[in-house]
């Protein structure tokens, strides 16, 4: 039992590390300033005028991530919705996102100076 129940976490684990080593990033425009911090960090990043979209429409930004198996990080709600609507993985990095993290660190300043 001990040993299945321990066979079950490697391969888990084991998957998360496949997945996370096959995930390829397609930073939106806004975000292309990431690209050197998540590929120092150890990720598989590129940016939509890496790969001549800069400027493009939201639909064919999304069908290239489609088409290529790329995770979309971008600002841009339109292109959120359009990659959740064709199943494409998204993230989205809002103002409130940015605001909590600003937030969390000043507090942390503020506890521990």
């Amino acid at each position: 039992m001990f040993s299945t129940l321990v066979q079950k976490r490697l391969k888990k684990s084991l998957n998360k590390i496949l997945f996370v080593k096959n995930v390829k990033i397609l930073l939106d425009e806004m975000y292309s300033g990431l690209k050197p911090f998540l590929k120092t960090l150890g990720w598989d990043a590129q940016t939509v005028d890496d790969v001549g979209l800069k400027g493009a429409e939201d639909e064919i930004i999304v069908e290239h991530a489609a088409r290529n198996s790329l995770v979309i990080i971008t600002q841009d709600q339109m292109t959120a919705d359009l990659a959740r609507l064709r199943g494409v993985p998204c993230i989205l990095v809002g103002l409130v996102e940015i605001a909590r993290i600003v937030d969390k660190a000043l507090r942390d300043m503020i506890a521990d100076p």
